[in-house]
């Protein structure tokens, strides 16, 4: 409830749209930014669209225009309808999610298409604007990352420069529950010494976390440096 308040404090006039599935999240995973692509994204048709009308009204207005150009204009108004319409549903089944833990894209309407990017894979969140995207507040966002897909591109997205803050402000948080967990962990592991746990067995319990990516290896060889000085 406060990550929806939060969405709305940031984003007031964004149009409604259905969350983010809650079953497409991970245990303790919770969704920051669900976004749509930016109303300029329906620029093209809209501009089409809104000529084929106006034509339209032209012809109404025409005493005796001829077929073949009530034809045209006809075929015309019905196109613009029709990439309209098709635009729309792109724009609907669009999403860019940020949540604690990922970055998560989704495109397409038969056929889908995604990406996700957890947090500690991303290097660098750079973003563009035009002059004119700075008035609408739209702009593109490049990802560069070290998964496998690398580079990724993010077209019309609404506020990029806030949404750019909030991805390096998840990775920075996503980072400190890492440490948190990685001090449990230790915590955990060091209590076992009171508890009658051998050395041995203490150290081969480090050695697991620093297999399974908690512990890095300096700090493995720290505590395990640490351990056997009280043999």
């Amino acid at each position: 409830m406060l990550i929806l308040r939060a969405y709305a404090a940031a984003y007031p006039n964004y149009p409604y749209r259905m969350p983010f599935p809650p079953e497409m999240l991970n245990k303790d995973e919770s969704v920051v930014l669900d976004l749509r692509p930016h109303w300029w994204y329906f620029a093209k048709p809209l501009a089409l669209l809104l000529a084929a009308i106006a034509l339209g009204i032209v012809l109404l207005a025409w005493d005796d225009p001829p077929n073949i150009l009530n034809l045209i204009v006809g075929i015309l108004v019905v196109g613009a309808l029709g990439w309209f319409g098709v635009t729309y549903v792109r724009w609907a089944t669009t999403s860019f999610v940020v949540t604690t833990d990922r970055l998560i894209s989704r495109t397409g309407v038969l056929s889908r298409a995604g990406v996700e990017i957890p947090h500690e894979k991303i290097n660098t969140v750079f973003f563009r604007q035009t002059i004119f995207e700075r008035l609408i507040r739209s702009g593109d966002l490049e990802i560069e990352s070290a998964s496998a897909e690398g580079t990724q591109s993010f077209d019309d997205i609404r506020r990029p420069l806030n949404v750019q803050n909030e991805i390096y402000r998840q990775i920075e948080d996503n980072e400190n529950r890492k440490f948190d967990r990685v001090g449990d962990s230790i915590a955990a592991t060091m209590g076992n010494a009171s508890s009658g746990t051998s050395i041995p067995d203490q150290i081969s319990q480090l050695d697991e976390l620093r297999q399974r990516g908690i512990l890095t290896t300096a700090e493995f060889e720290a505590k395990k440096a640490e351990l056997l000085r009280r043999l």
